[in-house]
């Protein structure tokens, strides 16, 4: 097996940086999170693309550059409906502060999960919370677009712009794959989170919940269980959790997968794109960083390198 699941982390979820913006940016937040807060602001380390202020009892986070005002209020309006209580962290309030090029919300503050203490990491919670969310009627929320997931894929390989091996690998994978909405399941109309991992839970107060609604929207919700698949098949994920997490999935109702028997039907083409989309973000830090791939990052690499043997072999099977 590889290395311990805690120093995987780094390959197979997000990539922790310090942010550098404006100093007005940083300057607004600051006298946001005095605002609703009332206590001096600190910057946390968090994706390169998001800022995020902590304030006293608050967070206050600042939207990735690209992020449609449009699409992000009607997110900020889900996330506060009294359908989502107990699911969807609630934000303080529901305006969204233009802030140069920035979109800037505001949210109570909660404990993550100790990423330095894999076998506290609460699975089971995290796979009922999803099921629950997976559980709401859309119709009972304010209209929402598309879920993010898919989409992000795509957009994810498409930064890749060198022609080392790894990349042609992970190109080719990516080519390999039906369009995004072509997996057979509930249909568009299913509420999803569009981009779940293990930092997408806080504790606040005392329970789990689920946070982070900038691919929230409709879709297939095997996408949301996407992420633990791909770890799972590519030997990131120990099998003991995998096969929890989706027990206690199907024990709370989900619908992402059949309540028994097999479930890749419904993960096996989510699963593979989220090991192209995590394949392609880690092998562009290996190339911007200037360095080999690591081990992790090589098991990923080698993911796609199946997942492209496999979908070939397919094709290759005569029809009757």
């Amino acid at each position: 097996m590889p290395a311990p699941y805690a120093a995987r982390r780094r390959a197979v979820d997000q990539w922790f940086t310090y942010p550098v913006d404006s100093d007005d940016l940083i300057d607004e937040l600051h006298r946001i999170g005095l605002r609703y807060g009332g206590a001096p602001g600190t910057v946390l380390p968090t994706r390169p693309d998001v800022i995020i202020l902590r304030a006293g009892p608050v967070v206050v986070k600042a939207h990735n550059p690209g992020a449609e005002p449009e699409a992000l209020a009607e997110r900020m309006r889900a996330a506060a409906h009294p359908a989502l209580r107990g699911i969807l962290l609630r934000p303080v309030t529901e305006e969204v502060f233009p802030v140069g090029d920035r979109l800037v919300t505001v949210w109570p503050a909660g404990t993550p999960v100790d990423h330095g203490d894999p076998d506290a990491a609460p699975w089971e919670d995290a796979a009922r919370l999803l099921a629950r969310l997976h559980a709401v009627p859309a119709g009972d929320l304010p209209p929402l677009r598309a879920a993010g997931g898919p989409a992000r894929v795509a957009s994810t390989v498409a930064r890749l712009d060198g022609g080392s091996a790894a990349e042609l690998v992970v190109r080719r994978a990516f080519t390999t794959l039906p369009e995004p909405g072509t997996v057979a399941g509930d249909g568009p109309g299913t509420l999803t989170h569009g981009d779940w991992h293990m930092g997408q839970l806080v504790r606040a107060p005392g329970e789990w919940i689920l946070i982070d609604i900038d691919d929230l929207g409709l879709g297939d919700p095997a996408w949301d269980l996407a992420r633990p698949a791909a770890w799972f098949a590519a030997g990131l994920l120990d099998p003991a959790v995998w096969h929890r997490f989706l027990d206690a999935y199907r024990s709370a109702g989900g619908t992402a997968v059949p309540p028994a028997g097999d479930p890749w039907e419904r993960l096996e083409i989510p699963a593979q794109a989220m090991t192209v989309q995590l394949t392609a973000a880690a092998v562009a830090t290996a190339e911007r960083e200037g360095r080999p791939l690591d081990e992790v990052e090589q098991i990923l690499v080698d993911a796609c390198l199946r997942i492209v043997q496999f979908r070939d072999a397919r094709h290759r099977v005569p029809t009757q």
